[in-house]
């Protein structure tokens, strides 16, 4: 059955009335509530009543509610993403990245007065940056290189500051490294 139409017929109560008295609905299987509707009945009669159509359309009161935030955060998640998109709703003075972007943004707005939108957007993130949000700008991810071109480009670095003349202290090789003689020909 796609749909039934016993609603439109009679009352819950009549349906109830007519299956105990043809039998189909055992006296132990009656409903709770059918003993107090019978003693207390409505004053109306809950009947199934066709609302009419009002003459014409209906038209949508609500208009759309759009706030110049709106716009910003547009922008942070296209420029940046959506993160890691971890909520802690545990603390009820949690602020999001993207709410402290704009919160941000609209104190230098005021700040700074009239100022390109797009060189206001590259501030706000470089003062975040500041304060300690780091925001990673979406794009293409940079897969890890895979280990065994790792020391070859090491060396290749060592190579170059021995040709300038110039060693790094700071890239020392490992005693476990064995010390090559130029793996490139010249």
């Amino acid at each position: 059955m796609a749909e039934s139409r016993l609603e439109k017929l009679g009352t819950i109560f009549t349906r109830v009335q007519n299956l105990l008295r043809s039998g189909a609905m055992r006296e132990s299987q009656k409903p709770i509530w059918y003993d107090v509707y019978a003693a207390f009945p409505p004053l109306r009669e809950p009947t199934y009543r066709n609302i009419r159509p009002l003459v014409g359309k209906i038209k949508d009161t609500v208009p759309p509610i759009l706030y110049p935030e709106d716009q910003i955060r547009a922008k942070f998640y296209e420029v940046y993403g959506a993160g890691s998109g971890i909520f802690e709703l545990e603390r009820s003075n949690y602020k999001s990245p993207c709410q402290r972007f704009v919160e941000k943004y609209n104190e230098l707005k005021n700040k700074e007065g009239e100022m390109d939108e797009d060189l206001l957007f590259a501030e706000t993130g470089k003062a975040l940056l500041a304060e300690g949000l780091v925001l990673s700008r979406k794009g293409k991810k940079v897969a890890p290189r895979p280990p065994s071109t790792m020391p070859v480009l090491e060396l290749q670095g060592l190579l170059q500051d021995k040709e300038d003349g110039t060693e790094n202290p700071e890239q020392k090789t490992e005693p476990s490294e064995k010390p090559t003689e130029e793996p490139f020909p010249s």
